[in-house]
């Protein structure tokens, strides 16, 4: 096909206000405009705006998919929630990402070029999977830039002695789970990462630990909380979710310890070698299975033969009459019943002797001979 780029940007915290709308329309005339989206896609001609001004000015989320397997994702944060030093050490692949800050803002971009993926998608729906990862990272859920961190482990920019940013990402959020595949990140690697039996989740406390964390905050704190929800601020929620919540990032006593990029592509590998073995397991199941299909299928096939063997071979000959390539088909499986039928009985010398009669009587057809030929019956 021709060539393809879709472009979705979406604001979050705040619907953009008419003069931004006036400003985007000059932009492009036919994108899909909203007071919280910008949606289009060109096949011939190109985006006439510029992506990273288009974040730091109007929008929280931006996704982009072009044909020949170039890929972005990139997320607006509020500078007071997010601490662009936290964010910087996991993009170790200037070729795969980058953290700046713009004016209130920290913006996170992540981004591969010429992905070999099997399975072309026109870029619809994708922003809607990945979305939920910018809440999450709002809330102190950094797991997202360990995938980022994966990415340029997988390119092989990550050195074997270099450790894992924290002890795994186990369990996988379906938005991680989208993030990974849209990037196309080695499926082994992504297992191995998720492997470690308490990684940097984000379980929720019990009920009475948040009682309490909620207990402890002070009057006038929880009365500016409260303030701030009835005025519509789209970020009490991550604010107060990160206060109740176990500091993840600080609370390693109780966590593995972290492995070598080393030790994770080894544990791909075996993971790889392991699925390869399962998989050719089911293969062979599935083999032996239609093997017995297809035994008791001829079985039957066989013992109605049996009862009209004369009418068989009468059938024979009138596929033969019609000549044509399905026809001969038919035959060629017909005799290959008949002949097994005749060892089974002790009549292969008669099955034999039809068939030389068959081949002598046909010589002028060659598609038959051959299909004969190549069935082992002459």
């Amino acid at each position: 096909m021709s060539e393809y780029q879709y472009y979705e940007f979406r604001a979050i915290d705040r619907p953009l206000a008419d003069a931004d709308l006036k400003r985007l329309r000059a932009i492009s005339t036919r994108a899909r405009i909203t007071t919280t989206s910008f949606v289009n896609h060109y096949e011939w001609g190109d985006f006439k705006g510029d992506p990273n001004q288009f974040m730091e000015r109007y929008f929280d989320l931006f996704l982009y998919l072009a044909n020949w397997g170039a890929r972005r994702f990139s997320l607006r944060l509020p500078k007071r929630l997010t601490d662009a030093n936290v964010l910087a050490p996991f993009i170790v692949d200037e070729e795969s990402g980058s953290v700046r800050t713009a004016g209130d803002y920290v913006i996170a971009d992540v981004f591969r070029e010429d992905l070999d993926g099997e399975d072309w998608h026109d870029g619809q729906g994708w922003l809607d999977a990945l979305a939920p990862l910018r809440a999450d990272v709002l809330e102190g859920d950094l797991r997202l830039f360990y995938l980022v961190w994966l990415m340029a482990l997988e390119t092989g920019v990550v050195m074997d002695e270099d450790l894992e940013p924290f002890a795994g990402i186990a369990p996988l959020t379906p938005a991680l789970e989208a993030f990974a595949e849209f990037f196309c990140i080695d499926g082994d690697l992504v297992a191995a990462a998720s492997s470690a039996s308490r990684g940097h989740s984000t379980i929720e406390p019990p009920r009475s630990a948040l009682a309490a964390a909620i207990d402890s905050l002070g009057g006038s704190e929880k009365n500016a909380l409260l303030l701030r929800l009835y005025d519509g601020d789209p970020h009490v929620r991550a604010e107060l979710r990160r206060r109740c919540r176990p500091d993840i990032a600080s609370s390693v006593a109780d966590r593995p310890r972290r492995r070598t990029a080393a030790e994770l592509r080894a544990t791909a590998e075996r993971l790889a070698e392991e699925r390869r073995r399962d998989e050719e397991k089911r293969l062979e199941r599935e083999r032996r299975r239609r093997e017995q299909e297809e035994a008791k299928a001829r079985r039957l096939r066989l013992d109605a033969l049996a009862l009209r063997r004369a009418a068989a071979w009468k059938e024979v000959d009138d596929l033969i009459a019609l000549r044509n390539g399905s026809a001969y088909e038919k035959v060629t499986v017909l005799l290959g019943d008949l002949r097994a039928l005749a060892l089974e009985q002790d009549t292969d010398d008669q099955f034999h002797q039809r068939i030389i009669e068959l081949r002598d009587l046909h010589r002028s057809k060659p598609r038959l001979i051959e299909r004969l030929v190549a069935a082992g019956l002459i």
